[in-house]
């Protein structure tokens, strides 16, 4: 995919597509989170929501056995993963393809996502991630910033949303 930056009326939000990354979803039982957890190199946070970092590697908890696993393309996290599967049964999946991540800036992006969004954006802190709805489509949005977001959207959604940003972006540039 080519990097696009689309920006939008003085610069109120700006969209772009952000460079592909490895994702792998994980599911392991509670009791064997923190083995797989020194596996992959990172702790695997424990309370839905919450993210971890380490080595260019992050884990977002979305669930109580449950994780999005994002690493720089090229990497293989699972590898070491594998080694533990004796010590800690799992399914770690590669879902890489499935999904497009965006990047959401600007003065005017806590208004854009909350139109088309059921979650309080303004009180999701700053580091952390949810699964969530936009409009009828299931994302995962990441709160890097202020004004800075992430929001992965699968493949075939991706027009949906990007229609409904352009749409909600004229929107709240008129009331201004």
């Amino acid at each position: 995919m080519t990097s696009q930056k689309h920006d939008f009326a003085a610069a109120a939000i700006r969209i772009e597509d952000v460079a592909p990354t490895l994702r792998l979803s994980l599911r392991v039982k509670p009791a064997h989170r923190e083995t797989l957890g020194r596996a992959l190199g990172l702790d695997l946070p424990t309370r839905v929501g919450t993210r971890a970092a380490a080595n260019g590697t992050e884990a977002l908890c979305l669930g109580p056995d449950e994780w999005l696993i994002v690493a720089p393309e090229g990497t293989d996290p699972a590898a070491p993963a594998r080694a533990a599967y004796a010590q800690a049964p799992h399914s770690l999946v590669d879902i890489s393809d499935r999904e497009i991540t965006l990047r959401l800036s600007g003065p005017a992006v806590l208004d854009v996502l909350a139109s088309c969004c059921p979650r309080n954006i303004a009180a999701m802190p700053v580091g952390s991630a949810v699964r969530t709805v936009f409009d009828s489509a299931t994302v995962i949005l990441w709160r890097d910033g202020p004004t800075d977001f992430r929001m992965d959207i699968w493949r075939s959604f991706v027009p949906h949303v990007c229609a409904l940003l352009a749409q909600v972006q004229d929107e709240v540039m008129a009331d201004l």
